[in-house]
């Protein structure tokens, strides 16, 4: 694409009412409700070979998934991008931004458009993926208003016993018994971190000073039992599959040799399939510094091994 600018955007969205990140025909996507609206933004046709306006993202969502911090890229012609301007007096970027952010349905927002630094690629120059599930369970207070992010669990969970699960998959392993590779790909992650936690009662304002009330609000996650992951990448269903599996032995239906099995045999059997998804949201996607980016991206995309 000659003259060409690539752009990074971050966003964030509410899966709920989406099937997934990756556009499809007739169906609502994120990619597809963010394309759709950047062609009318740019005046650019639908199916323009010359100038596709595809998005590339750090790492495609699930339906009913959630993101607080999605990162994704797009290439675009340098003239394109200055239809956006109008009768605005501001930078095309900025613009861009200001006519998605208004434009775009409520269930996604713009955290922020900027000119990619040379050798950036959203995918492949990610450093790790942060994923968190939120659970309520018997211990928790459930409230309502949290339904779309938190799911309900009408058990106890033994968050020693799931800890000590989820300290089983830390390191490269290949996760083949929790997740599907993609045509030609492969199940061998590295998980840097995983652990479970409840999250303290706290009050919404904790500085230690009151004005005057009698109640001190709490914090909407209060009581929440939380599944922090970070990974250099994550394979499809993985997070999902692995929280199953950690619930199932939370819950005293599985034991840890089990999971110990699941962890040393990478092969799917129907056991440890993916929880329900609106308890899952990414929530940070880390890159190296500017002049590591090109060198990163080359290095993931070659096919790794154990």
């Amino acid at each position: 694409m000659l003259n060409a600018v690539r752009l990074r955007i971050d966003l964030a969205y509410d899966g709920t009412g989406f099937y997934g990140w990756a556009k499809q025909p007739e169906i609502r996507t994120v990619q597809g409700e963010i394309e759709r609206v950047l062609h009318t933004i740019l005046r650019v046709p639908e199916g323009d070979p010359t100038e596709p306006l595809r998005l590339t993202v750090a790492g495609r969502t699930d339906t009913g998934v959630h993101a607080s911090h999605q990162v994704c890229h797009l290439d675009v012609n340098e003239d394109v991008l200055k239809r956006c301007v109008g009768h605005m007096d501001v930078p095309p970027v900025i613009a861009l931004t200001r006519r998605l952010q208004r434009m775009l349905p409520a269930d996604i927002a713009i955290r922020g458009i900027a000119p990619a630094p040379n050798g950036f690629d959203a995918r492949f120059s990610a450093l790790e993926r942060t994923y968190v599930y939120r659970i309520a369970d018997r211990s928790s207070e459930v409230d309502p208003r949290t339904r779309n992010f938190v799911l309900h669990i009408d058990d106890e969970l033994d968050l020693k016993a799931m800890n000590e699960a989820a300290a089983m998959t830390i390191g490269l392993h290949d996760f083949g018994s929790f997740a599907t590779p993609n045509p030609g790909g492969t199940t061998i992650r590295e998980v840097k971190t995983a652990y479970w936690r409840r999250v303290p009662q706290r009050t919404l304002i904790d500085d230690g000073m009151t004005m005057g009330e009698r109640y001190r609000t709490p914090t909407v996650e209060s009581g929440l039992v939380c599944f922090v992951i970070v990974a250099d990448a994550f394979a499809r269903n993985m997070v999902r599959s692995l929280v199953n599996g950690c619930v199932q032995v939370g819950i005293g239906k599985r034991s840890l040799d089990w999971f110990a099995g699941k962890m040393a045999a990478p092969l799917r059997e129907g056991s440890t399939g993916p929880i329900a998804p609106q308890g899952l949201t990414l929530e940070h996607i880390e890159y190296p510094a500017d002049d590591q980016l090109a060198v990163r991206a080359e290095a993931i995309r070659a096919k790794r091994t154990l």
